[in-house]
C-alpha cells in the first residue's frame, strides 16, 4: 500500500484546513485593516519581478523561521500569497500548526492579482536569511 501523495493532494489537504480570501477580499482587507501583515511566500527572484505593494518577501522555505519576529502575536491578521495559491496554502497550514489563528491564503495568487490589473510594484527587497 502506497502512502505517497502528489503536490496537488498536499495542497488540497492544506486548503481543507485553512481559510482563503479572494484577491478582491485581500485588497479590501488591506484598505480597511491597517494591522494586516501581507507576506509574499514566492522565491526572491519572483518577488523582485513584481509584488503587491506593502508585501513582505519571505520565501516559503524561511517563513517558519522568521514568522515569530514578523508577527509575535499569534492572533495577528496575516495574508499569504504566492504565484497561484498552492504554496501560500501550504504556508498557511504550517502557520496554523504553529498556533497562528488568523491566517488567510489568497486564492489565485499573484498571477490572478496581476491579471485583474491590481496595483503592483518592484520596489523593496525580500528577506533572504
Amino acid at each position: 500500500m502506497s502512502t505517497s501523495k502528489t503536490f496537488q493532494q498536499l495542497c488540497d489537504e492544506a486548503k481543507s484546513r485553512i481559510q482563503e480570501v479572494s484577491t478582491e477580499g485581500t485588497e479590501e482587507l488591506l484598505k480597511t485593516h491597517d494591522s494586516v501583515i501581507l507576506i509574499d511566500v514566492r522565491e526572491q527572484d519572483e518577488f523582485r519581478g513584481g509584488h503587491i505593494p506593502g508585501a513582505l518577501g519571505v520565501g516559503r522555505g524561511i517563513l517558519e523561521y522568521h514568522i515569530a519576529d514578523l508577527a509575535p502575536d499569534t492572533d495577528q491578521e496575516i495574508i499569504l500569497y504566492c504565484r497561484g495559491g498552492n504554496r501560500s496554502a501550504l504556508a498557511a497550514d504550517s502557520l496554523r500548526q504553529m498556533g497562528y489563528t488568523n491566517v488567510l491564503s489568497m486564492t489565485g495568487g499573484y498571477r490572478t492579482w496581476n491579471e485583474e490589473g491590481r496595483a503592483e510594484t518592484t520596489s523593496g527587497e525580500p528577506i533572504v536569511h
